[in-house]
C-alpha cells in the first residue's frame, strides 16, 4: 500500500505570485501540441498541399489558441451544465468562479469542436481535415492534465483490494487504499492513445476517419476507467450502476464508430 506524496502544489512562489503545478502542466500541453503540430505538418496529406489549402506553422499556433479557449469556455460550461445545472441554476453568477475549480472534458471537447469549425471556415479548409489534423495532438495535453490530477491529489480512485500492490491512500479520501485512477488514465488516454492515433494517422486515411479514431479510442479509454475512478459525489452512480463519464462518453463510442464507418467510404483522404 503506498500513501500519496503530499506534494504542495504551488511549484514556485515568488512573493505573491504563484505558479501551480497544475498551470505548468497545461503550459506543457500546449508545448507538446505545438511540437506535435510541428510534425503533424509532414504527414499526407498535409504536407502535399500548396497555395491557398497548404498548411503552416501559423496554422498550429492559431489552432492552438483557438483551442484553448474552447477548452476553457466549453469545460467551465460543460462542468456547469453536466454535473451540477440545479446549482448554477440558482446560482448563475458562480458559473465565472473558474479559481474554484469544475472543468468537464466532453464540455472542453465540444469547445474544441467549436474551435474548429471556426478555425475552418475562416481558412476556407475542410473541417474534417482540420479535425484528423488536430485529434493526434490531443492525447500528450491529457496525460499532462492527469500529472497534475495526480501531483493535486484529486480524482482519485475507487476503494482497492489492500493487497493491491499499488493501492494508494489520498489525503481527504480515508485511511483506505484505492485505485490511483490519475495514472490509469494517464497512461490510457494520455500515452496508449497517442501511440495508437498518431501510428494511425502517420499514413492517408479518409478524411474524417482520424478524428473518428479518436472520439472511439477517448470514449473506450474512459469508460473504462470510470470502473476504478471515484463518481463524483453528488452524483455518484446513475442508471445501469454507470457514471456520469461513462454515459458521456457512449455517444463518442458510437458516434466514433459511425463517423469512422461513414468516412471509410468517402473518396477524399487525409
Amino acid at each position: 500500500m503506498l500513501i500519496h506524496p503530499n506534494i504542495d502544489p504551488i511549484a514556485l512562489q515568488v512573493g505573491p505570485l504563484a505558479v501551480h503545478w497544475y498551470g505548468l502542466t497545461y503550459l506543457a500541453a500546449f508545448a507538446l501540441f505545438m511540437f506535435l503540430g510541428s510534425r503533424r505538418l509532414r504527414h499526407a496529406p498535409f504536407n502535399a498541399l500548396t497555395g491557398p489549402q497548404a498548411w503552416s506553422f501559423k496554422d498550429v499556433e492559431d489552432i492552438l489558441f483557438l483551442g484553448v479557449v474552447g477548452v476553457v469556455l466549453g469545460g467551465r460550461i460543460g462542468y456547469c451544465l453536466f454535473y451540477k445545472p440545479v446549482f448554477y441554476a440558482t446560482h448563475p453568477l458562480e458559473v465565472f468562479y473558474v479559481w474554484q475549480g469544475g472543468m468537464s472534458f466532453h464540455g472542453g471537447m465540444l469547445g474544441v469542436i467549436a474551435s474548429m469549425v471556426w478555425f475552418a471556415r475562416s481558412r476556407s479548409k475542410p473541417f474534417w481535415q482540420v479535425a484528423d489534423f488536430v485529434a493526434p495532438c490531443v492525447p500528450t495535453g491529457l496525460a499532462a492534465g492527469r500529472v497534475g490530477n495526480f501531483i493535486n491529489g484529486e480524482l482519485w480512485g475507487r476503494l482497492a483490494d489492500p493487497a493491491l500492490p499499488w493501492g494508494m491512500v489520498f489525503r481527504g479520501a480515508g485511511d483506505a487504499p484505492r485505485h490511483p485512477s490519475q495514472v490509469y488514465q494517464f497512461l490510457m488516454e494520455g500515452l496508449l492513445l497517442f501511440v495508437l492515433l498518431w501510428w494511425y494517422a502517420s499514413t492517408p486515411r479518409k478524411q474524417g476517419q482520424v478524428a473518428a479514431a479518436f472520439l472511439f479510442g477517448y470514449g473506450v479509454f474512459r469508460f473504462i476507467a470510470e470502473f476504478f475512478r471515484e463518481p463524483d459525489a453528488h452524483l455518484g452512480l446513475l442508471s445501469l450502476g454507470m457514471s456520469m463519464g461513462q454515459w458521456l462518453c457512449v455517444p463518442m463510442i458510437v458516434g466514433g464508430a459511425l463517423l469512422w464507418r461513414w468516412a471509410g467510404g468517402r473518396s477524399t483522404q487525409s
